[in-house]
């Protein structure tokens, strides 16, 4: 039995966070965010969707 999430979740979670990573910079170049709302939208979404991609990938890279 092998510890942490399997290849294919690992992938679907790459995917899905540079999907999401995708939508934000689409987002962001479309409808600019302007004041307080670009930490929100831009600090902690691409935080979140960067982190969870780097995390996917290198969990992938150990496999």
């Amino acid at each position: 039995m092998t510890a942490g999430p399997a290849r294919g979740e690992l992938r679907l979670r790459l995917a899905v966070s540079l999907a999401g990573l995708a939508l934000l910079a689409a987002v962001v170049a479309l409808a600019p965010v302007e004041g307080l709302a670009w930490v929100e939208v831009v600090g902690i979404a691409g935080l979140f969707f960067g982190l969870s991609a780097a995390h996917a990938a290198q969990g992938l890279k150990r496999r």
